[in-house]
């Protein structure tokens, strides 16, 4: 009885933990996307930026995983702080990503950010 009790506390334990520790999201599947209320507004033209330039080549579904689950869903290496700041620099010297250096910093910290939400 003793057994049962622990396994269904810790059950409880992580499937709420797990649950409030989510980012807000609209949608399913390849039409997810983090619901726009629950940005701060300071954000807003971050990811209205974010929605405009970055899913010319990818979806906002890989990026709402990445920031839920904390690794990235093609390479499934870690999703942290680090890791954003590495892709910046990546995209920031790739030729095709049509943008700067600003709004490259811009979704860096928008993604901060939304880590940041989802872990509290």
């Amino acid at each position: 009885m003793r057994k049962l009790s622990a396994i269904a506390l810790l059950l409880t334990m992580v499937i709420f933990s797990n649950a409030d520790a989510r980012v807000k999201v609209k949608g399913q599947g390849d039409k997810i996307n983090f619901d726009p209320d629950a940005i701060a507004p300071e954000f807003r033209a971050s990811f209205d930026l974010m929605n405009r330039k970055c899913t010319r080549c990818h979806t906002m579904e890989m990026v709402v995983t990445a920031v839920q689950t904390g690794r990235a869903p093609v390479t499934g290496q870690r999703f942290g702080k680090q890791a954003v700041k590495a892709y910046g620099i990546k995209m920031l010297r790739r030729s095709n990503t049509d943008m700067n250096k600003q709004e490259i910093r811009n979704v860096v910290l928008l993604l901060n950010y939304l880590l940041d939400e989802n872990a509290k």
